[in-house]
């Protein structure tokens, strides 16, 4: 059993360097990308990003409308029912919209990244290309990498504004709470500091998300196998670093 715990502990301190290196290359190459493949870039962000906004919008409205329930019922209590937007508004906006929008992201767009990589790995696609003196990295892996980067933050913009309209709807429209209450109280508890929090989050978590899809797609075994368990670790892997880093991060600003 100890032999297996070290030799676990060895695997992971093995795939953790190879993607820290991986990150390096990615990001050596990310001007020359930007630049000269910059079209790529932009199919990539409409890939990860525009093609996920269903169910972002979806899961932000009732996401929203569930912290709408759970505020009035808590503030019912000390008759200050008035404050549920800065529970709403504070909730969403440093925790809960950049880490949900963080997971779907990992089960939408991650899996389909990791998916695609991995395919075209076991179909010899990448090998092809280094053959042809193209590098599958700079074509394929950095326009992927940056596709998530970009939209992660712009998903959490979206997730956050519906979830505060689920919110409005139900203490507003629902349970009655004065309209003019909820959003004076939201814009002066939340301020500048909290959305700074939320979009350094969502950066984070879109470096996070992208990286290890990516990495686990690139380096999955060329089967059909392979890539099913690669698709399987990027979403988990890339859950347990969300709410890691969501806590280091809450931490510092705190």
């Amino acid at each position: 059993m100890l032999r297996d715990i070290w030799n676990t502990f060895l695997g992971f301190l093995h795939s953790f360097g190879g993607m820290c290196l991986f990150f390096l290359r990615l990001v050596q190459y990310t001007p020359q990308v930007l630049f000269k493949r910059f079209s790529l870039v932009v199919y990539q962000v409409h890939n990860a990003g525009a093609l996920s906004l269903v169910v972002i919008v979806i899961s932000g409205l009732f996401v929203g409308a569930v912290l709408g329930l759970l505020a009035y019922s808590s503030l019912e209590q000390f008759n200050a029912e008035d404050t549920t937007g800065i529970f709403a508004g504070l909730g969403l906006t440093k925790g809960i919209g950049p880490v949900f929008t963080a997971l779907l992201f990992a089960g939408r767009a991650g899996t389909a990244l990791t998916s695609e990589i991995g395919l075209m790995k076991a179909t010899d696609q990448l090998s092809a290309m280094e053959m042809m003196a193209v590098d599958p990295l700079r074509y394929v892996a950095v326009p992927r990498f940056l596709g998530g980067v970009i939209a992660m933050p712009l998903l959490t913009a979206i997730f956050t504004s519906i979830g505060l309209l689920g919110a409005h709807l139900v203490a507003v429209e629902q349970l009655g709470v004065d309209v003019g209450a909820y959003w004076q109280q939201l814009q002066n508890v939340v301020d500048d500091p909290d959305v700074h929090e939320g979009i350094t989050k969502s950066i984070v978590f879109g470096i996070v998300a992208s990286l290890v899809a990516v990495w686990e797609g690139y380096n999955s075994t060329p089967t059909a196998e392979g890539v099913g368990r690669a698709t399987t670790r990027t979403v988990v892997v890339t859950s347990i670093a969300v709410l890691f880093f969501n806590y280091m991060i809450t931490a510092i600003y705190l």
